[in-house]
C-alpha cells in the first residue's frame, strides 16, 4: 500500500520527536520539541504549507495529529505542556520510523475500536473530514499547548520582584493574610510571611522562599536553607520557583523534619488558575487569563 503524504511526513516527524525526548532525558516542553525538529529537520514546501483555516503549518499539525497515536499506545505522554517519552516510546524508537508510526497507528485504532486494525490514517492535510474526533482533538491540543506557552512566556519576562507580587497576591486569593513582603536586597531567605489571620495570631506562621530562574532547578541545598529559617515549631515553609525542582531537592522537603511545601511553575499555574475567579482586577492584571471551552469527550 503505497503511502499518504501525510503519513510520510508523520513518520519522520514522529521518529525525531522520540529522538529528541530521549536524548534530552526523557521530556521537554512540547514548543522546544517542535523548535529542536525545525532546526534539525528539512521540510520542503508542502511539508512547510501554513493552512488558512488554523494558522498552523502542515508538518506541525500532523505530528500534534499522529502524537494522539502515541499517547494511546503508551509511547508518550502530555502534561502542562511538557513532552514526556514512556519507557515503552523509548523502546518503540528502536522499530524504525517507519514501523514505530504504524504501531502506534495500530494500537491507537484498537483503542478507538472504529476502523480495522491495518487502517492508517487517510490523508488529513486539510483538516475536514466529517466526524474525525482525532483532528479535533489535535488542534485543540495545539491550541492548550499555545495557550500554556503563552502564560510560561508572559510569566518568565517578569523580573524576580513583579514575579515575588504575583505570588503574593497568589497567596491573597487563596485566603492567606500577607504580613511582609521582601524589598531589594538580602532577604535571609524569606522573601514573603503569611498567616491564617488578619493579625498573625494563629498557627501556622509561612514562611516563603520566592526563586525566578524558569529554567534552572532549584537544588537540595536551597531546599535545607529553608528549612533553616523555620525557626517555630509550628512553621511552615513553602519554597516556589517558575521553574522546577530537582529529584533530591523533592526527596529533601518530602524527608525534611520541618513542614515544606514546594511549588513549581506547573503547580503556580494551576494554582493560579483555580483561584482566578475570586481575584480583583488589580491582582488579575498580574497574569491575565482568558478561558475558552471546547468541545470535549469522555476518551
Amino acid at each position: 500500500m503505497s503511502k499518504s503524504k501525510s503519513q510520510k511526513i508523520a513518520e519522520k516527524t514522529i521518529f525525531a520527536t522520540f529522538k529528541i525526548l530521549k536524548e534530552a532525558g526523557g521530556e521537554m516542553r512540547g514548543k522546544d520539541v517542535v523548535d529542536k525538529i525545525r532546526e534539525t529537520v528539512e521540510f520542503d514546501e508542502y511539508e512547510s504549507h501554513r493552512f488558512e483555516k488554523t494558522g498552523y503549518v502542515r508538518w506541525e499539525s500532523i505530528l500534534h495529529f499522529f502524537t494522539i497515536d502515541c499517547m494511546k499506545a503508551g509511547f508518550l505522554r502530555k502534561h502542562k505542556g511538557t513532552w514526556i517519552i514512556t519507557d515503552e516510546g523509548e523502546k518503540a524508537i528502536k522499530l524504525g520510523s517507519e514501523k514505530l508510526l504504524l504501531t502506534a497507528t495500530k494500537l491507537y485504532r484498537e483503542w478507538d475500536g472504529k476502523r480495522k486494525k491495518e487502517t492508517v490514517a487517510e490523508d488529513i492535510d486539510d483538516f475536514n473530514e466529517e466526524d474525525n474526533n482525532q483532528v479535533q482533538k489535535s488542534i485543540i491540543n495545539q491550541y492548550e499547548d499555545e495557550a500554556y506557552n503563552g502564560i510560561r512566556n508572559f510569566i518568565v519576562n517578569k523580573n524576580p520582584y513583579e514575579f515575588q507580587d504575583l505570588v503574593a497576591e497568589l497567596l491573597r486569593a487563596m485566603g492567606y493574610h500577607i504580613s511582609d513582603v521582601a524589598q531589594r536586597g538580602p532577604d535571609g531567605g524569606i522573601d514573603i510571611i503569611a498567616y491564617t489571620d488578619p493579625l498573625g495570631t494563629r498557627q501556622p506562621r509561612i514562611i516563603v522562599q520566592v526563586k525566578h530562574r524558569p529554567n534552572d532547578n532549584v537544588s537540595s541545598d536551597e531546599v535545607q536553607k529553608l528549612a533553616g529559617t523555620l525557626k517555630r515549631n509550628s512553621d511552615v515553609g513553602i519554597f516556589v520557583t517558575s521553574g522546577s525542582f530537582s529529584k533530591p531537592a523533592i526527596k529533601e522537603a518530602r524527608e525534611s523534619r520541618e513542614h515544606i511545601e514546594l511549588i513549581d511553575f506547573e503547580r503556580l499555574t494551576s494554582l493560579w488558575q483555580e483561584y482566578y475567579a475570586k481575584m480583583d482586577d488589580e491582582q488579575k492584571n498580574l497574569s491575565p487569563l482568558h478561558p475558552i471551552y471546547f468541545l470535549g469527550s469522555n476518551d
